[in-house]
């Protein structure tokens, strides 16, 4: 049987290159509206972080992601980020890497 391709994302914050899976992507809409795509199909400008509680914690020191965005982001949307990676990372760490 072929062996599937697995997709591959640069994370913004390291620039290191991780399965897309193993990322949480951040979109801003035409509108300039900012959210968390847990689907990764949302439309609009899209930014990978991976699903470390560091790395996002260090995106929030540099503003990595208002750079990447063009926008200017919140301290609540840095810190709903960085509950929502935390949580996610707890999850995948109780059950394994299915949902």
């Amino acid at each position: 049987m072929k062996q599937r391709k697995i997709p591959l994302r640069k994370s913004v914050v390291s620039g290191e290159m991780h399965p897309k899976k193993e990322l949480i992507r951040i979109t801003r809409s035409k509108d300039g509206q900012v959210a968390i795509d847990p689907t990764g199909k949302m439309p609009g400008r899209g930014a990978y972080v991976a699903m470390e509680p560091a790395e996002v914690q260090s995106a929030w020191e540099k503003r990595i992601l208002d750079r990447v965005l063009e926008t200017s982001l919140t301290d609540e949307f840095y810190q709903e980020l960085l509950d929502y990676v935390t949580h996610q990372k707890a999850r995948r760490e109780l059950f394994g890497n299915g949902k």
